[in-house]
């Protein structure tokens, strides 16, 4: 299984982002997926969690900012980051589960100035 992430780059605070995640390979059909991400200094935590029912969970700090949907043929992802802010600086990496597995992208950096 890979996943590919694309659409990272910089932005200034108020600004959007969104991101892309295509994942391929020996998949059973459509898999729950997430955005981690992980700043500087600081541990990798979960941003966003879609299943493969669509059913959608975000941190609190983005809720609101923040909206994850997919397109389930083929498996891809999408982050939307409207109104970002200088903490949301971070790398992001996309993240799929198959068979109790865990398989992440090689994240693409985000970057927000104030």
């Amino acid at each position: 299984v890979q996943l590919v992430e694309s659409g990272g780059g910089s932005v200034q605070a108020g600004g959007s982002l969104r991101l892309s995640c295509a994942a391929s390979g020996s998949l059973p059909g459509i898999i729950p997926m997430d955005w981690y991400r992980q700043a500087p200094g600081k541990q990798r935590e979960l941003v966003a969690r879609i299943t493969s029912g669509g059913i959608t969970n975000y941190i609190d700090s983005v809720k609101g900012r923040f909206t994850i949907s997919r397109d389930n043929a083929p498996n891809t992802v999408y982050l939307q980051m409207n109104s970002l802010k200088p903490e949301d600086t971070a790398v992001y990496y996309c993240h799929g589960a198959v068979c109790n597995l865990d398989y992440w992208g090689k994240g693409t950096l985000v970057t927000v100035s104030s």
